[in-house]
């Protein structure tokens, strides 16, 4: 009887719950009439003031609060893009959270369908492709660098269908206007240290380089003839 009357003793009523002034989803809890901790409104939301809390139910309340934390921090990181799964460990990591806690929150937030690497890896392959055009070598490598498996890549590079041709004259198309007015070497040597850069073998960018001439030298002559043209009218 008397270490059952030790339990009793140990538990803390809650005497006060009061919004925090700077941040009102969070309470402040006071215990026995003294501030104890604070938590996230929805970890709080089944307490009362007059409530007894056990040593066990603190702790639980201070460890759901931990999560609560980190999955507000993990969905404000969400808000400006995709990120991976690898990504957001390394955030929450650097937030302090212990590697339990973030991989909790990760868990739910793949649950809940936001966050997935497969879909993640299509996102990149298709932006790149759109706005920055890339070779596949490097796309696989700046995957690699967001820590996706190789075996999610490979099935996202699959799937994009994609050809190094193609993109390496997706592209070098832009800079080849810049470049116009150059000679053949100096057209050589930017745009194809441009498209290496890109990560393009040699070879392609040596062959996309030379189409990407022979059609600027037309675009020329086309402009020419027509210039010559109108002024011979």
């Amino acid at each position: 009887m008397a270490h059952h009357g030790c339990l009793i003793n140990m538990t803390k009523e809650i005497t006060a719950i009061t919004p925090q002034k700077r941040n009102a989803q969070r309470l402040n809890i006071s215990l026995d009439g003294e501030y104890a901790f604070s938590l996230d409104r929805m970890t709080a939301a089944w307490l009362n003031v007059g409530r007894k809390l056990s040593p066990q139910e603190i702790e639980k309340l201070r460890e759901k609060d931990e999560q609560e934390v980190a999955y507000n921090r993990a969905m404000h990181y969400l808000s400006y893009r995709a990120r991976s799964e690898d990504e957001m460990l390394t955030y929450l990591s650097g937030k302090g959270f212990s590697e339990i806690v973030s991989q909790t929150v990760i868990d739910r937030l793949k649950d809940e369908h936001l966050i997935s690497d497969a879909r993640f890896a299509e996102d990149w392959i298709e932006n790149r492709v759109s706005f920055r055009p890339r070779s596949q070598t490097q796309l696989r490598f700046e995957l690699r660098q967001k820590g996706l498996q190789e075996d999610i890549i490979e099935n996202a590079l699959q799937d994009a269908n994609l050809d190094d041709i193609k993109l390496a004259l997706a592209a070098g198309t832009k800079l080849a206007r810049r470049y116009a007015g150059l000679t053949w070497l100096n057209f050589r040597q930017k745009l194809s240290a441009a498209l290496a850069r890109r990560g393009f073998s040699y070879e392609t960018a040596r062959t996309v380089t030379q189409q990407l001439w022979d059609e600027t030298q037309k675009q020329n002559k086309a402009r020419d003839h027509s210039w010559s043209t109108d002024n011979n009218v």
